[in-house]
C-alpha cells in the first residue's frame, strides 16, 4: 500500500519533516517514491508547504495519508478536515 507520511530530517532536538509518498513497508526515514512537501513545527506559526497537484495525483492513485499527514493536508486545504472520534454527535 502507498502512504503519504512524514520523513524526519534536521538536527537533534530541531526536527523538520518532509511530506513523502512511500511504500507502507519502508522504514520511516528509508526509501520513498516522491517528496511532495515539507513541514517545520518549530516556526511560529508552523510552516506547511505541500504541492497541491502532486498530493491530489497520489490521493487519486489510492495513496492513504497517515493521521498526521491527513491533518497537514487539511490545513493546506487539499482535503476536507478529518473527523475525530472525540467529537460529540
Amino acid at each position: 500500500m502507498i502512504k503519504i507520511r512524514l520523513r524526519r530530517v534536521g538536527a537533534k532536538k530541531r526536527p523538520s519533516y518532509r511530506v513523502v509518498v512511500a511504500d507502507s513497508r519502508a522504514p520511516r526515514d528509508g526509501r520513498f517514491i516522491e517528496v511532495i512537501g515539507h513541514y517545520d513545527p518549530l516556526t511560529d506559526p508552523e510552516t506547511i508547504v505541500i504541492d497541491k497537484e502532486q498530493a491530489q495525483k497520489w490521493l487519486s492513485h489510492g495513496a492513504q495519508p497517515t493521521d498526521t499527514a491527513r491533518r497537514l493536508l487539511s490545513k493546506a486545504g487539499i482535503i476536507e478536515s478529518p473527523k475525530t472520534s472525540k467529537e460529540k454527535t
